[in-house]
């Protein structure tokens, strides 16, 4: 857009070609993200969802500027509350799970001034910080019904303890689950952690959960004040390696396997749409090279082709028992996050 291959007379006209053209090619551009980010939106609303994946559809609504749809998402997880200050729990529910939400329904609890969302906002906060089970560390653990660490964690405590202003206690939840999940060699996160049995009860490299711990500590850096740059730093060289880790067996056509390094495992559609997530937000954010643009882009476009005509993201690892090709309120939310940071991203 900012070449200029205009002489003499012609110069004028040109440039009010030139200019013309980009505006169409930049108006399309936005008219076709947000096309994508309202069929998917619309897709998630249509599913029934569990407390996590109200979450992260929340923050997807936020991360897209839809207010009204996060205050509505806030006000029903506010219904199925449970006792102990969890919010979203319509079945057993898990430790950490509903966090996903939490800066979500803090934005909607701002924007409304309504007590009854700053209260719940509260109890979400004071059961991730004092009353949820955890390690002799302070970890908190993932479930409810054993003492496992999962990589979907560093999507769920630590960006609400930062959104909420807790840095420190979320970068102590982040370490924590570092150190249990990091593989050095690999640059990938093992599964899930049992701190009782002291092993891995799943050591395999889930492409979904380097997805979340990219995404959320891409959102964790976000929240870091400026002046705590060897922590961002420190989380960007992290988040660095867990994209190159995964690049290193993505697919010919940009996507996944389910497994990463497992290429018997199925073709996977959602860890692309959030390592693009995480990637335009460290471009955006200076954080991550702008050479890194060109890998968020092909993923981006490679996720693109998965949504069927009624906006459903296919070839995610699908609900309700992730361990199958299907459809899932994550695939959707993370389709609306990517799209929502790739518009954002600046380009040129």
């Amino acid at each position: 857009m900012n070449r200029r291959y205009f002489l003499g007379g012609t110069a004028s006209l040109g440039a009010s070609r030139a200019f013309a053209q980009a505006a169409r090619g930049t108006a399309a551009l936005a008219s076709e993200t947000e096309r994508r980010i309202q069929r998917a939106t619309a897709a998630a609303m249509a599913m029934q969802r569990r407390d996590w994946e109200q979450g992260i559809l929340s923050q997807a609504l936020l991360e897209a500027d839809n207010r009204e749809g996060v205050i509505l998402l806030t006000k029903a997880a506010i219904v199925q509350r449970t006792p102990d200050g969890r919010l979203g729990v319509v079945v057993s529910g898990g430790a950490t799970d509903p966090a996903m939400g939490g800066e979500a329904y803090a934005r909607a609890a701002e924007w409304t001034g309504d007590p009854q969302i700053r209260d719940a906002v509260q109890g979400l906060l004071d059961w991730i910080r004092t009353k949820a089970p955890r390690s002799a560390d302070g970890i908190v653990y993932h479930t409810l019904r054993s003492p496992e660490m999962w990589s979907d964690g560093f999507n769920c405590a630590a960006p609400f303890l930062a959104a909420m202003g807790h840095f420190d206690e979320a970068l102590v939840q982040i370490d924590g689950y570092r150190k249990r999940l990091w593989n050095p060699e690999k640059k990938l996160l093992s599964h899930i952690w049992d701190e009782g049995k002291q092993k891995f009860n799943d050591k395999a490299f889930w492409g979904g959960g380097n997805g979340w711990a990219a995404a959320g500590l891409a959102r964790v850096i976000r929240r870091l004040p400026r002046e705590r740059q060897d922590d961002r730093a420190r989380l960007a060289a992290f988040v660095k390696d867990i994209v190159d880790g995964c690049l290193a067996c993505q697919r010919s056509d940009g996507l996944f396997h389910n497994v990463i390094d497992q290429p018997g495992t199925f073709v996977e559609t959602n860890l692309a749409q959030m390592l693009a997530f995480a990637t335009y937000e460290g471009v955006s954010g200076g954080w991550l090279p702008k050479s890194y643009l060109a890998h968020a882009d092909r993923m981006r476009s490679a996720a693109r082709e998965k949504m069927d005509s009624f906006g459903y993201v296919e070839g995610v690892c699908g609900a309700p028992g992730f361990d199958r090709s299907g459809t899932s309120t994550e695939g959707q939310s993370f389709c609306v996050m990517m799209e929502a940071a790739g518009s954002k991203v600046p380009r040129g």
